[in-house]
């Protein structure tokens, strides 16, 4: 089926209804990610609430806990709305019978008729260039999210004592691609044709974006274990926990070696993180402050987790960053937005110290 696309679409067509719309169901879903959109420009920030909004749709199919072939059937209605999202009201009608088991009752919202088909209706006003990004982006994360759902194709779980572990390394970098460094590709995409962005700085971008999203995901999946591993899933390969004696999958801890491997991991991918935002022009502030709202965040998260390295992978496993920290990352991003000298710098020394305190505790 061939994307629909209205070409006559206004790119500034957001009216203070549908803007107000988007910026309700950001804070709804996810409060910190509703402010890293709100620093970029209009519409660009329109376009990027849509695009979240839709892969939170995907997420909320994922997460419910309803019979897998029904998942499938989602899925696969998913993909029809991307195509042509005219179809909007029939397919909410139908998935607003079910009841969505596992998801909040923000979660659902997106999935209803009531909520969910202004957000269809916007997607459908898009201008094509961006809308066409959204559409590839998501839609690649839908067919990835199927495989996840089917077992057929990478990445692979396998079962360990009644807990799902993601198979090898492979997997585990396949599996952040699919749920984050989608969006990593989606987000920049848009914003090289948005800030109109040179071809050398574009290459740059388009190299480093998936393993942002990677990185992000990573920390999320590292200060999540102990919550994952209660509802019976592992998301570190089982490669790497073959060589602790798969301790960590009874809260048995891990030797501190193996705790350092885990996090150099995302500690490699954060330091890629770094040049992506380099290399992004100063005229394209908005957006270099929403990146920065996202690593920052993600390194003191690590830095954490490094003050904590005893408790890791134990049942005591748990931390996240305070409030405090959120606006020193805040205050310290609209310090550095435009200074790359500065930025450097101060990234540099966040990586270091978070090495340096992990290794420090243990």
């Amino acid at each position: 089926m061939n994307l629909q696309v209205d070409s006559q679409a206004n790119p500034d067509n957001f009216s203070a209804a549908r803007m107000s719309y988007l910026k309700d169901q950001m804070e709804k879903v996810s409060r910190s990610f509703a402010v890293v959109v709100e620093c970029v420009e209009q519409p660009m920030r329109s376009y990027l609430a849509t695009a979240y909004l839709l892969c939170r749709v995907a997420d909320n199919i994922e997460d419910c806990t309803e019979a897998y072939e029904w998942r499938i059937s989602c899925f696969n209605d998913l993909l029809c709305l991307l195509n042509d999202p005219s179809l909007a009201e029939k397919i909410l009608v139908a998935w607003s019978a079910n009841p969505w088991q596992g998801l909040t009752p923000s979660e659902k919202d997106l999935v209803t008729l009531v909520k969910g088909k202004e957000l269809w209706q916007i997607y459908a006003h898009i201008p094509g260039p961006y809308r066409e990004i959204i559409h590839r982006w998501t839609k690649t994360m839908v067919q990835g999210m199927i495989c996840l759902n089917e077992r057929r194709c990478a990445p692979n779980f396998l079962d360990h004592q009644g807990i799902q572990v993601i198979k090898t390394l492979q997997d585990y970098d396949e599996y952040c691609f699919i749920v984050a460094g989608t969006v990593g590709h989606m987000a920049t995409e848009m914003a090289i044709s948005f800030y109109s962005i040179d071809p050398e700085a574009s290459a740059r971008l388009i190299r480093t974006s998936e393993t942002c999203g990677r990185a992000l995901q990573k920390t999320n999946i590292l200060k999540d274990f102990r919550h994952d591993l209660e509802r019976g899933y592992c998301y570190l390969p089982d490669e790497w926990l073959e060589q602790t004696d798969y301790l960590p999958l009874s809260f048995g801890g891990a030797s501190p070696d193996w705790k350092a491997m885990v996090y150099n991991n995302v500690l490699g991918e954060l330091s890629t993180a770094i040049d992506y935002i380099l290399a992004l022009p100063e005229h394209a502030i908005g957006y270099r402050m929403a990146c920065l709202l996202c690593l920052l965040p993600a390194l003191h998260t690590n830095h954490l987790a490094g003050r904590e390295s005893r408790k890791l992978f134990t049942a005591n496993h748990q931390y996240k960053i305070s409030r405090a920290a959120m606006m020193e990352c805040l205050l310290d991003s609209r310090r550095m937005v435009i200074d790359n000298g500065l930025l450097q710098s101060h990234c540099d020394r966040l990586l270091s110290e978070t090495k340096y305190s992990f290794l420090g505790a243990l």
